[in-house]
């Protein structure tokens, strides 16, 4: 009853947050120029215009406007892109699994790398490589991603010429999914871009990472855990480590959410053909539809990702009720 209770909770907050998302995006379009004028040019006359206008409903109040834009979208109609002459969502859609390929490679060198250098600056800090590590992070979290990923084409593409520089490289198509894991120039082209990504949070994660665990050390379980005589990797793996992960998965969650936004960034840099990129020359052209549905997409994936680390966090400390606190 209370994981029901907690779902239902949380639907309802998601629907609320997304109603939000979706009233700042549509309220926006009028902001962003005429879309009569990338539909028709300027070739067509004021009168046809105008009656055009009335057609689309673009005359009608701004409640009757989004009422109509919720009941479509409701019913998955985010707009015709106008550019590409094709429903939105459809356009979003094919180049989410860049995108999502992009973010999954970055979140796992933030894993990969962040977890075993913070507890090592954790339990042996006055070690260099822990100095090291920890005067790296300063400058890492100092230098924007668009700085490194120029940095990391020149040294890595340009003078040594060890990886290609923009592009997605060979991809293999699974139904509507295209993947560049299974090859290996697929492969290739997303260490770069992968490694600019995370460049944004891994700094903060080890920091994150090194500053709980060294507060966890210190607490009165462990020192009992210690004077019991259990072995060190079990104290510090069983005990220590696991209540170090609890904010981590609260504040880390939130964070690998926002490296979707980030990502406009790096797939401009690198050429990647993802949202971000696509998000990108939507503002350029104008094409309103396909900006309010990149908003409410991206909006729409972190609901889901807040919502999943809420359901990890009650997994991972089951002291937490999750109709108590966390909900």
């Amino acid at each position: 009853m209370e994981t029901l209770a907690f779902l239902i909770r949380r639907v309802g907050q998601a629907v609320m947050v997304m109603l939000i998302i979706s009233l700042i995006g549509f309220s926006i379009q009028d902001n962003l120029g005429d879309p009569l004028r990338e539909l028709v040019g300027q070739s067509v006359s004021e009168a046809e215009r105008e009656a055009l206008r009335d057609r689309m409903g673009l005359n009608d109040p701004f409640f009757v406007q989004y009422a109509r834009f919720l009941g479509n979208a409701v019913q998955g109609d985010l707009g015709t892109s106008y550019f590409f002459k094709k429903p939105a969502l459809e356009v979003i859609l094919r180049k989410f699994p860049a995108t999502f390929e992009l973010v999954l490679a970055a979140t796992l060198i933030i894993v990969l790398v962040s977890v075993p250098a913070g507890i090592f600056c954790a339990i042996k800090p006055k070690h260099i490589g822990a100095r090291l590590i920890m005067g790296l992070s300063i400058v890492g979290i100092s230098i924007p991603v668009f700085l490194t990923a120029i940095f990391s084409i020149y040294l890595f593409s340009i003078e040594l010429g060890w990886m290609p520089s923009f592009g997605r490289g060979d991809v293999v198509e699974l139904g509507w999914w295209n993947t560049g894991f299974l090859t290996g120039d697929g492969l290739e082209h997303l260490v770069l871009p992968a490694f600019a990504l995370s460049s944004i949070m891994l700094p903060l994660f080890i920091r994150l990472i090194r500053g709980e665990m060294m507060e966890v050390m210190r607490t009165e379980y462990v020192r009992f855990a210690q004077a019991k005589g259990l072995h060190p990797r079990r104290v510090l793996f069983v005990h220590a480590l696991r209540n170090t992960l609890l904010p981590v998965i609260t504040v880390g969650g939130v964070q690998i959410g926002t490296l979707i936004a980030y990502t406009i960034l790096t797939e401009t840099v690198f050429q990647w053909p993802g949202m971000g990129f696509l998000f990108l020359e939507a503002v350029n052209r104008v094409d309103t539809p396909l900006i309010i549905a990149y908003i409410i997409i991206v909006g729409l994936i972190f609901v889901i990702t807040n919502t999943i680390v809420d359901l990890i966090y009650t997994y991972v400390n089951p002291m937490v009720r999750i109709s108590g606190v966390k909900g």
